[in-house]
Order: C-alpha cells, then structure tokens, then sequence
C-alpha cells in the first residue's frame, strides 16, 4: 500500500503551470497598438505558441489567414502601422508568458521560432494589406476618372454629378474655373514623368477644391473659384511644374509641311514654349464645368495655331480668334482673297506673311518689325512693297490695313501656307 508521500508526488506530477492567458495577451496588444481589433491576431497566438514549443513553421493556411487580416484592416481603415504593432505586441506579450525552457539552447530554439513565426505572419498580414490597399486605390481612380469624364463630357444628371463631386471634395453647385494644359506643337502630348501634378495643383488651389486629370494629351485642372485666382494660381503652378517635363514631340522637331529652322507663318523671329496653358472663365454648376473646359480647350488650339509667345493665357483674351475660327469657311476665302497672290513673290508667301505679322503686331511700325525679324529697315519696307505691288493693297494705308491683318491672323489660324487652304 503506497504511503503519502507517494500520492503526494502523483499530485506535483499531474499539476502542469497553467499556459497563457491568450485572450488576455491579444487584448492587451489591441489597446496597445491603438485599439486596433483583436480578430485581426486570427488565430496567431496559439500558432505561435506551438511554434515556440515544437519549433514548427506557420502553415500555407495560416498564412492566408493572415493575409486576409491585412486585407480587413486595409478595407475597415486600420493603419499598416497598427496592423504591424499588434501582431508585434502580440508576440512580445507571448513570450513573456511562456514557460521558460530546460536549457539555453531549448530557450534560443523557443526564441528563434517565435521570432520566424512572427516574420512570416507580419509579412503575409502587410502583403494582404497593400493588395487591397492597391485595389481599393485603383477602384477609387477608375471612379474619379469615370466622373472626371462624365463632368467633362456633360454626360449624367446635375443632382448624380453633383453628389459624386462631393464625395471626392468637389462642390460643383458653386462656381469653377478650369486649366488645360497641353504642348506647344499640336503633335505632342503631356507626360510630366516623376512629377506630381496632383499635390502642385491642390497646393495651388488651396483652399478651394480642386481634380485634375489627363485627358487627350493634355493636363485638365477643375479648381473652386472661392476667392477669385484660384485657376491663375493653379496656372502659373502648372508653367513651373511643365517646365521640369518633357513634351511627347521634340520641340526642335519640325512640322509636316514646314523646313527645319523655318519660322511659323506670322510669328516673325519670336520662339514658342515648350507648353501652353489656358485658363477658362468661371461658370457656375456642372454645365459650368463643361463649358470653361470647351472654352479653354479651343482656346489653347487657337494658341498653339497662332504660336503665342506667353505660356499662360486666359481664355477671355483670345474670344476674337475663336470667333473667326466658327466660320472657316469664311476666313479661308479672306486667305484665299487677299494672300494668296502672295505666293507669286519669290521664296513664296511666307517671309511676306511675316513681314506683314511683325508690322502689324508692332503697330505698323517698320522699324520695330525690322529688329523682330533681323532683316534692315530697308528690307522690311521692300517686303510690304512687294505686298502691295502683289496683291493691290496697301499694307500701309489704314483702310487696306485692317483686311490684311485679320487676313493675316486667319492664316495663322488655318496653318497656310503649310497647310493648303480647303477648296472654296
């Protein structure tokens, strides 16, 4: 019969030391990463807790689990930082629970499967967290570009457009002015690489609302008109922004229909920027939008046409070159008229053209013209001889004037003589 001693050393044999308190742990490491949800841990803290005693690898599925973690902290709004501090708290908090190992070597296998473990189960809950992060990202940019082409296409009903800018900031029940951005030569495209056209124009915009996005090779700025220079702002930024960029078409690169080093029909000896920029009038509402945007859009074409020296205009101060570019047909037959006889001098029209839209643009001063252009006086009074002797009107008398310089200005419009005039 065995005596009390042997019953009492049955008993210290059967009475293990009680395991962690794994609730507890993943509670504490929640409120110490912030409140971050103790569901995301999954099921971690027993599998760490096997690792530290068998020194075992997580499994593929316990990986995934762990991915999916990321996955929900990303959607429900959880930080990476937070996702990353619980898992860490959570395993710090473990090993201190854990029962201490029967030798040094058992305590560094313990302590380097532990660590192995959280290694892998961080890696897979941050992996999980930017894919979705990622596609939550790429969802929110196909929306905003969906809207930004609804907007700008005048496409869905006021109250619809109205809602969605306003989920993504932008009050479209008030006035707005917008920027179009695009190259000097109508060949090019925008492509400002490593640049972040965004945060420049919100910075500038600030703090009215502002979206931009790319939309047929040019950079198209919407921004509030609260306080009145919102979209010069917004310009002015763009210009120094451009300027670090690159346009799609060499800027050296000559035109079809047009000799390298030759001076555009009508711009005398003055050089083009690389970009253009135009600002539309302000409008209120979404129709608003729209018609700023056309508005500006065809006045960065009359721009580019016309070769404009400024890299930032208003839309405003080119109206007049719209309008005669509404009846082409109309202006093609004053080119025809009036320039055409042009092309009997020899070399052709264009040194005249010149001639005559540097005597115009410096007020009928030949002078001025002769040092825009780099030619003598002489030569320049020679060239406006021959203007008239070619066409029969006097370039320099005021009635014959004015129909040689909206002539003049509607060739620049159509590209002549580069481009021939459509038949009439």
């Amino acid at each position: 019969m065995a005596g009390p001693g042997a019953a009492e050393g049955r008993l210290q044999v059967n009475h293990r030391p009680p395991g962690p308190d794994l609730a507890a742990i993943a509670g504490a490491a929640s409120r110490e990463a912030g409140g971050v949800p103790v569901g995301l841990l999954g099921d971690y803290l027993p599998a760490a807790a096997e690792a530290a005693a068998g020194g075992r690898r997580l499994t593929a599925a316990e990986l995934k689990g762990y991915g999916r973690s990321g996955e929900q902290a990303a959607l429900s709004g959880v930080a990476l930082r937070g996702l990353v501090d619980l898992f860490l708290s959570a395993t710090w908090r473990l090993w201190r629970e854990l029962p201490a190992g029967t030798s040094p070597a058992a305590v560094r296998a313990a302590g380097l499967a532990v660590l192995r473990a959280a290694d892998d189960a961080v890696a897979a809950a941050a992996e999980g967290f930017e894919r979705a992060h990622l596609t939550v990202a790429r969802q929110e940019e196909a929306e905003r570009r969906e809207f930004f082409d609804d907007l700008l296409s005048g496409r869905g009903r006021v109250g619809d457009l109205i809602e969605r800018g306003d989920q993504i900031g932008l009050r479209l029940a008030g006035p707005h002015e917008v920027v179009v951005a695009g190259p000097a030569s109508a060949l090019g495209t925008v492509n400002p690489v490593g640049v972040e056209v965004e945060a420049v124009v919100a910075d500038a915009a600030a703090p009215s609302p502002s979206l931009v996005a790319t939309r047929g090779g040019q950079v198209v700025a919407i921004a509030g008109a609260t306080e009145g220079n919102e979209a010069d702002r917004v310009a002015r930024a763009l210009a120094r922004l451009l300027a670090q960029a690159r346009p799609g078409t060499e800027t050296g690169q000559a035109q079809p229909g047009r000799q390298a080093g030759q001076a555009r029909p009508g711009t005398g000896a003055r050089s083009s920027p690389p970009w253009r920029i135009v600002v539309g009038r302000r409008y209120p509402g979404p129709s608003g939008v729209v018609r700023s945007y056309e508005e500006a859009a065809e006045a960065l074409d009359v721009a580019q046409r016309l070769g404009l020296p400024e890299t930032v205009a208003q839309a405003a101060d080119l109206l007049i070159y719209q309008v005669l570019l509404r009846d082409r047909a109309a202006i093609a037959d004053l080119v025809r008229t009036v320039l055409t006889p042009l092309e009997a001098a020899r070399g052709g029209a264009a040194p005249l053209l010149a001639t005559l839209a540097a005597y115009f643009a410096h007020g009928g001063v030949a002078a001025a013209a002769a040092r825009d252009l780099h030619l003598s006086v002489r030569a320049v009074t020679y060239r406006l001889a021959r203007v008239r002797d070619l066409t029969g009107c006097d370039p320099t008398v005021p009635t014959d004037a004015l129909t040689f310089q909206v002539a003049v200005i509607g060739a620049r419009l159509l590209d002549w003589p580069a481009t021939p005039l459509a038949a009439g």
